[in-house]
């Protein structure tokens, strides 16, 4: 179904509940369909490039050793750093494995699956896991009790949580949403309930592919480098990686003014194009990350490769900007996200902070 135009309405017109600019333009079109974005989009958009797509590939297998390098020969002060370097080349290869996972890193399948598995088993990411959930988050972005990434919390279901679950709630939105990705990596992806039959043995593919990795590579670091070396080595830029994991997902769906609409009044097109959040970061973390922040595009067709989504980016603003939104990564934005986006609000079906919640409830 598409969007009445009253609530549409309402919902441009609905005060923003946290200190963030206001889109230009806010939808107003019920009847917009993704296929009316997509063909404005140039074919080049969608068209896989060998080069390119190994390319980034090895340069992120090369940033990786750098970073690895650098952990070994930095004194101890500077560790830190080399750690929040790896960790984000190591983000690199989680991207390489998304574009395996959404096919648009190649055109065989098999390539797909294979450079997927080998690129996110040193995550200790199950591929198929991944894929097959997030593909799910594509097809109900911001659809209420749906979409299953970054959803807010709706207030009776928070209310009937207990109590450590309520207080691990807060801080995952508060200030250690940098360790969010962490529990939504082992909550969902190793269980064969998340899954239906038909795709449990792709599942238990992919989690053997981990289970193999981590039960020859994590001995084997601590044999020859002791724990401190598996925490040196290994343990830090995960964290490090998930540092980005966490920021980027929170901050591509995290806003005051984005809704999370019911099934019955979910549109598609708004959903993926005005929902969705653009985030300029710096440069370098960009490159190692394969411009996995330029979101917008990824969402309206997973067929863009990583290495075009710059292009389409610039399509879509020439286009439909006064749609889009698009912000800074800084401390402060980060601050804004993590103090006001918290519950969902059935008023508004917009965000809400844990203080206004408890304001309401006086």
């Amino acid at each position: 179904m598409t969007v009445s135009a009253e609530k549409i309405e309402n919902l441009a017109s609905a005060k923003p509940t946290a200190p963030f600019a206001p889109v230009e333009n806010a939808p107003e079109n019920s009847n917009l369909k993704l296929k009316d974005i997509l063909k404005t989009l140039p074919r080049e958009c969608f068209q896989k490039n060998r080069a390119k797509a190994w390319g980034s590939a090895l340069m992120s297998v090369g940033m990786a050793v750098l970073g690895y390098v650098a952990i070994a020969h930095s004194p101890w002060f500077l560790l830190p750093f080399a750690w929040f370097f790896t960790g984000t080349a190591l983000t690199g290869w989680f991207v390489v494995g998304h574009d395996c996972g959404h096919r648009s890193f190649a055109n065989r399948q098999w390539v797909n699956d294979l450079v997927g598995h080998l690129f996110m088993a040193p995550l200790i990411y199950p591929f198929h896991s991944w894929r097959i959930l997030h593909n799910y988050h594509h097809k109900h972005t911001n659809k209420l009790e749906i979409d299953n990434a970054w959803q807010p919390f709706q207030v009776d279901f928070y209310e009937n949580l207990n109590g450590f679950t309520r207080w691990a709630y807060r801080r995952m939105r508060g200030g250690f949403w940098w360790l969010a990705s962490t529990l939504h990596w082992s909550l969902l992806h190793f269980s064969l309930s998340e899954f239906q039959p038909k795709d449990h043995k792709k599942v238990k593919l992919s989690i053997a592919v981990v289970v193999i990795f981590a039960a020859i590579a994590f001995p084997l670091l601590i044999a020859t480098t002791g724990i401190w070396g598996f925490v040196k080595f290994w343990l830090m830029p995960w964290l490090g990686y998930h540092f980005w994991m966490s920021t980027f997902t929170l901050v591509h769906h995290t806003h005051p003014e984005i809704p999370f609409t019911p099934e019955e009044d979910w549109n598609e097109a708004i959903a993926q194009l005005n929902g969705t959040v653009h985030c300029d970061y710096p440069r370098w973390v960009e490159v190692l990350c394969h411009d996995i922040n330029v979101h917008i595009p990824h969402h309206l067709s997973t067929a863009i490769p990583s290495y075009n989504l710059r292009m389409a980016h610039r399509s879509l603003k020439q286009n439909w900007g006064g749609y889009m939104r698009e912000h800074r990564f800084s401390l402060k934005f980060m601050r804004q996200i993590v103090q006001h986006c918290h519950l969902h609000n059935p008023q508004d079906l917009r965000y809400q902070s844990f203080k206004d919640y408890l304001r309401n409830r006086v």
